[in-house]
């Protein structure tokens, strides 16, 4: 745990799902954003890993405790609880959470992964802030658990939480009153966004924390309905919100000389052009199945046969398991651990997933331009997607200004922050 602050440097984390970082250098490169150009311009960038699967609850908790999914123990955005013998479903579709039962749904993606899957050997970054004496904020962020605890604002949905002192959620948790409107009113018109960008005006404004999580997530919205190469709206709508935390400080170089920043995506996209798989079709029953965007898990007594079963079938680029403590990676019949070496940090990345003692027996990854169906059948065809191993998944870009050198890999952003506070660890002190 952390014992102390070496220095009294502030720091934010701007995380905007699903921003490729080819989107992200286009956008620069012809300043058409121009508040993410200017802040490249006044810092340093590079193309960062994310975890695997490349699906954003499992994102962003490895963004927020510095673990791949073997340490933080989030899978997937759906997974079988051996346990519990049941489905979790954290929102792949509204049918998707109806199928795995809508009020259940609803309790385990704001509740139930931070209080009950979320690993208590894992800490995240505003436990470890706050350890330290520090006032951490979080906005519409699904990791969040810290110690303070909130009341939702909506009494009977939910039960209580515990996030960090400054705590903004989707307008049904809030830690002081903003005066925000509603943040899910109209979606596709950017009001969950614009509810973020007022908690973060309000922030700055009382420069009210030590150390920000800003997440805006309409971006990812829009990439799944027009595909990643059709949110330069939305990539307009982005570089607004992240404007409003320099207005609020006054100004950009005031924003700069008082907060350290990080800007990155918790995942890429890639397009849905060529297909969709239905695995439940391939797989003997007995097992389970759980899929969704372009990742998937099998659970069941036999993982070689499980995934021998899916030889023939179009769209899987890899199916991955353990056998006597070693990663197998399987395509159309061949076994070669290599393989994963095609993919950013594959053999790192699936063994943490394989290793998370939620996930399934068989980690499935999606070949380009495919898609899995969720237990709804839903899908994005014609859209964007992501969760597979491959880079336009798996590549995100990461810009740092003013917080020393931008991290390799997304499980790397959560010490950067605590190196730029100066929350020195104890076994390090």
């Amino acid at each position: 745990m952390p014992s102390s602050r070496a220095k009294s440097r502030k720091a934010i984390l701007v995380v905007v799902d699903g921003l490729t970082a080819s989107t992200f250098e286009e956008a620069v490169g012809d300043r058409s954003a121009p508040t993410l150009t200017a802040l490249a311009d006044a810092g340093e960038y590079r193309r960062a890993v994310t975890t695997f699967p490349s699906l954003t609850p499992v994102c962003l908790t490895s963004l927020v405790t510095g673990a791949h999914p073997d340490g933080h123990h989030i899978p997937h955005l759906v997974w079988w609880h051996r346990g519990q013998r049941r489905i979790v479903e954290y929102g792949s579709s509204f049918g998707a959470m109806r199928a795995a039962g809508a009020r259940r749904s609803i309790r385990d993606t704001i509740v139930g992964m931070n209080a009950e899957h979320l690993s208590p050997d894992a800490t995240t970054l505003y436990e470890d802030a706050e350890g330290a004496g520090l006032t951490a904020a979080a906005i519409n962020i699904t990791c969040y658990r810290a110690a303070t605890r909130h009341v939702p604002t909506v009494p009977g949905l939910v039960p209580p939480v515990y996030g960090p002192k400054r705590f903004f959620y989707y307008s049904l948790f809030e830690s002081d009153p903003i005066g925000a409107p509603l943040a899910i009113r109209n979606r596709a018109a950017g009001s969950v966004d614009d509810y973020a960008a007022a908690a973060a005006r309000w922030l700055v404004t009382r420069d009210g924390f030590d150390v920000l999580v800003y997440y805006l997530s309409d971006l990812d919205f829009a990439s799944h309905v027009h595909g990643p190469k059709g949110v330069r709206a939305a990539l307009g709508a982005a570089d607004r919100q992240v404007r409003v935390l320099a207005d609020a400080a006054g100004g950009l170089d005031e924003l700069l000389d008082r907060y350290a920043l990080l800007l990155c995506s918790d995942h890429g996209q890639t397009a849905v052009s060529a297909g969709v798989v239905r695995l439940r079709e391939h797989i003997e029953s007995g097992a389970v199945v759980t899929s969704s965007n372009r990742a998937a898990m099998i659970y069941g007594d036999d993982p070689r046969a499980l995934a021998a079963s899916l030889d023939g079938v179009a769209g899987i680029d890899a199916c991955c398991f353990l056998e006597e403590g070693e990663v197998i990676a399987r395509r159309r019949g061949d076994e070669d651990a290599a393989l994963l070496d095609e993919h950013p940090g594959g053999h790192e990345r699936v063994e943490a997933a394989l290793r998370n003692p939620n996930a399934g027996d068989v980690l499935v990854s999606a070949s380009e331009g495919w898609e899995f169906a969720d237990l709804a059948g839903s899908h994005h065809l014609g859209g964007g997607s992501h969760g597979s191993l491959a880079a336009e998944d798996s590549l995100v870009p990461m810009l740092s200004v003013g917080a020393g050198e931008p991290p390799a890999r997304t499980i790397d952003v959560k010490d950067t922050l605590l190196a730029a506070l100066g929350v020195v660890h104890a076994e390090t002190a």
